[in-house]
């Protein structure tokens, strides 16, 4: 089980920054929703079609970590796709209600998670995961696409404890991807091993992130050359 009390700070910066999302959102035309995003043949509809499709596909894994049935996040990777993009086919304001109702409801299933937990591990995105982060995972899916709707919103408003439950999603998605070796330090003195960590790579929270999510190296420092990396 997650502790009470840190489920309750978890799901207080989850509602931060899930608020921060939706205002962002709403914001936004029709013709700003057609936009291209920072993820590759994505328009900012299909980055929020996703980030609702994913609330409510995590709800499997509460249901798989609370009952130790296996549940799938879908179906198959045709079948992901074809729901973003009927998502992002629905008129502006049903796609918002969508998104809002879909945080909504992975808020209240979450709090399942401070009773007993059948299975401590689950899998997403064909990665092992600790039962107790998928909070933490769902955070990192918020703060990441908000960043990728490249709007007047930036990283630095996320809060510190969230970037880094960002980092530590990435990291883990690196990791089983095989990833180059690479020792990964911040500012704020956390530290990740990627592999034999050959590379060392410095940043704030902020720059590490937006270099390990979506390539930007702009604000990092290495001592060698920079690696492509697989997507997350």
């Amino acid at each position: 089980m997650i502790n009470p009390a840190r489920l309750h700070s978890d799901l207080s910066r989850l509602g931060r920054e899930t608020d921060m999302f939706l205002a962002t959102v709403s914001s936004l035309s029709d013709e700003e929703l057609a936009a291209p995003s920072l993820c590759e043949g994505w328009t900012r509809a299909h980055v929020i079609a996703h980030v609702a499709s994913s609330g409510r596909a995590l709800i499997g894994l509460i249901d798989w970590a609370t009952s130790g049935e296996e549940r799938r996040l879908y179906a198959s990777p045709e079948a992901r796709s074809e729901a973003i993009a009927a998502l992002a086919a629905l008129p502006r304001e049903e796609l918002l209600a969508e998104v809002r109702d879909s945080a909504a409801a992975f808020a209240a299933e979450a709090e399942r998670l401070t009773g007993e937990l059948a299975a401590p591990e689950v899998r997403a995105g064909g990665r092992d995961l600790p039962a107790t982060s998928i909070v933490a995972l769902r955070i990192a899916e918020v703060v990441v696409h908000h960043h990728d709707l490249e709007t007047a919103w930036t990283i630095e408003e996320a809060d510190p404890d969230s970037l880094l439950n960002a980092i530590e999603a990435v990291v883990r998605a690196l990791r089983a991807k095989g990833a180059p070796g690479m020792k990964l330090v911040t500012e704020e003195r956390d530290q990740w091993i990627i592999g034999n960590g050959a590379l060392h790579i410095e940043s704030d929270r902020e720059g590490l992130l937006q270099w390990l999510a979506r390539g930007d190296a702009a604000h990092i420092q290495a001592d060698g050359p920079v690696p492509a990396l697989p997507s997350w």
